[in-house]
């Protein structure tokens, strides 16, 4: 049978979201193996003059636990 386990993760980036995903698997891929999935929960972005200065995410990571 297998098994998955989840975390809970905030990233961010300057460019995207898409970005901020990546450096949220980047990171976690640090310290687990067998990443499977991301699920975003939540985006939101700070705002400086009247632009956006970082994307925010707060995300799901799903990787297998080993046996």
């Amino acid at each position: 049978m297998t098994m998955l386990k989840v975390i809970e993760v905030l990233a961010q980036s300057e460019k995207s979201w898409e970005d901020a995903a990546q450096n949220a698997i980047d990171e976690a891929a640090k310290s687990v193996r067998g990443i499977k999935s991301i699920y975003i929960k939540e985006k939101e972005a700070t705002v400086e003059n009247g632009k956006i200065a970082a994307y925010r995410i707060n995300a799901k990571i799903s990787f297998l636990i080993e046996e």
